[in-house]
């Protein structure tokens, strides 16, 4: 079966698991489900987000969408992907690596469609958290975008 990217939920995939990462200082998500109505990210983490937190994470996810970052692609060599990114999802032969920068505000590898334009994403909206045996699942929703 193909999978069905969404570029929308992708790129807010993107930019939640950035948001987090400077927020706590975790390691971005290691199980991302995308859906074109919901889709939900995994975090190893230590515990449950209070409600003020939930708050500033859809703050930060949506001040970086509303930004108009410009979302491109670059291919770099496997020693320097190594040197900059985490690896362990990478298939074995691979020589190249494709980056998908959004702005200045987030690189990582990746074979997914995206946006142009992070204005191109629309409002984030947490529908829910939740923490079970040092995993936050954070569950999420997008507004159709403004331009």
């Amino acid at each position: 079966m193909a999978k069905h990217y969404q570029p929308r939920m992708h790129s807010a995939e993107h930019i939640l698991n950035q948001v987090m990462v400077r927020k706590f200082d975790c390691d971005r998500c290691f199980s991302a489900h995308i859906n074109k109505k919901k889709s939900k990210c995994d975090y190893n983490f230590e515990r449950g987000l209070t409600d003020v937190e939930a708050s500033e994470i859809e703050h930060g996810v949506n001040e970086a969408i509303s930004s108009g970052l410009v979302v491109t692609e670059q291919m770099i060599s496997l020693k320097e992907a190594d040197e900059r990114f985490n690896l362990t999802r990478l298939p074995e032969g691979v020589t190249e690596v494709r980056v998908v920068n959004i702005g200045d505000f987030d690189a990582c590898p990746c074979i997914g469609e995206h946006v142009e334009n992070s204005n191109e994403i629309g409002e984030f909206k947490m529908v829910s958290h939740s923490f079970d045996d040092g995993v936050l699942r954070i569950r999420y929703k997008l507004g159709e975008p403004e331009i």
